[in-house]
């Protein structure tokens, strides 16, 4: 491994987001122009100090709704001058196109990058339902490449797939759905505190366990909400971070990492995932350990996501999540590792892992407002991602 490590050469200098809703019938590039201009503000830049650009997926792929605007778009519509850009949907998790560029302005090959995540899945999926993967929208499907070894079993979504991680690590280690349900309590919980939350109405245990089954263990309420959004940060060399217009969020370490097959099905350990790999590689990357994080933004596309998350990262030991995180009090928000304050995808919206970023840089600003952790964070892990691909960032207040 390099001595030099790039990342710690990075920070992000601006945040920002457009309007979000739970179905907003806006165009997706409006959206993602608003939260990216809000994001160059937010740092005191103008638009001409950007000379990088980065974003998850890149031109619309999958599901209706799942990418609301590409690279080039983008890069039009502010008639940027770049030195540096990338997107794509092969990286390492959603946060990929955030590490992709904290490494570019560490090479030197950009100032200020900005980065960008939109979605309208909401609007686009309409009022008929949630839409499985591989679906065209009509009557039908395409089947190929690894989908064609489940979508022909009616085995089409994400739900099914990050349910069997679920059920084996419910059989390895003796977790519960009562303990699972914390996760989505908790998260609504401090969706109640957060004016831009899709799901703000309190939920009780008596609610979770009373919601429609979709894939066991999952009900309803294990399962995030679509939405319309957009979510944009700018990631600037450090030598450049001087004297902008609020404190950066120092980059301390990235974790990539993916040893085991690149397979939802054909893990080697199917009560772990990607999320193993990447949260051991971070703590490689740093003389920080789990002891010193204050607050977890843990992927929540499903519930049991978190869950993984928080044992990948070494909060607890392998199979121990359920325990973690029985009660609720430990990952509360004045807990002893206060988790997805902002309401995560579950109840605050499905903004697909940039959610998670841009609320662990609130939190450490001290921007959080109501849901603000009482006591000042000075460490956060932003982790997103879960089953063949992950990635995460350990920040610090500069």
């Amino acid at each position: 491994m390099a001595a030099e490590m790039l990342e710690k050469k990075a920070c992000i200098t601006g945040i920002g987001q457009s309007e979000i809703g739970r179905r907003l019938y806006r165009d997706p590039l409006e959206l993602t122009i608003d939260g990216c201009l809000a994001a160059v503000e937010d740092a005191g830049l103008q638009i001409s100090d950007i000379d990088g650009l980065s974003t998850y997926p890149g031109m619309a792929i999958g599901n209706p709704g799942f990418s609301g605007a590409s690279a080039t778009e983008v890069h039009d519509a502010l008639r940027l001058e770049l030195n540096w850009f990338d997107s794509g949907i092969e990286t390492s998790g959603q946060l990929g196109s955030v590490i992709k560029a904290c490494i570019a302005v560490g090479a030197g090959l950009a100032k200020h990058v900005l980065c960008f995540r939109s979605v309208f899945e909401g609007s686009a999926q309409g009022a008929g339902g949630r839409q499985s993967i591989g679906s065209d929208g009509g009557s039908g499907f395409r089947a190929s490449g690894p989908l064609s070894w489940t979508l022909p079993f009616a085995a089409p979504s994400a739900a099914i797939w990050i349910a069997m991680f679920a059920q084996k690590h419910f059989h390895e280690y003796g977790t519960t759905r009562e303990q699972l349900a914390q996760i989505a309590i908790n998260a609504r919980k401090n969706a109640g505190l957060n004016p831009n939350a899709i799901y703000r109405d309190p939920m009780s245990m008596d609610d979770y366990f009373g919601a429609r089954m979709i894939s066991e263990p999952f009900c309803l309420f294990d399962c995030d909400v679509p939405c319309d959004g957009s979510t944009a940060f700018v990631v600037s060399h450090v030598d450049h971070a001087k004297d902008l217009r609020k404190p950066a969020i120092q980059v301390e370490a990235v974790g990539t990492a993916l040893h085991g097959r690149p397979s939802w099905d054909q893990f080697d350990d199917l009560s772990t995932m990607a999320t193993r790999d990447a949260g051991a590689h971070l703590w490689t990357r740093t003389d920080l350990t789990p002891a010193d994080v204050d607050i977890l933004e843990a992927y929540d596309g499903f519930s049991f996501l978190t869950l993984s998350w928080l044992e990948a990262l070494g909060f607890c030991r392998p199979g121990e999540g359920g325990p973690f995180v029985e009660g609720g009090q430990r990952i509360a928000r004045d807990g002893e590792l206060p988790v997805n304050t902002h309401g995560g995808q579950l109840s605050a919206g499905r903004l697909h892992g940039h959610g998670f970023l841009h609320e662990a840089c609130v939190q450490l600003r001290g921007e959080g407002g109501a849901r603000q952790v009482e006591k000042q964070p000075e460490v956060a892990v932003a982790a997103a991602g879960g089953g063949n691909t992950c990635g995460c960032l350990l920040l610090t207040r500069r």
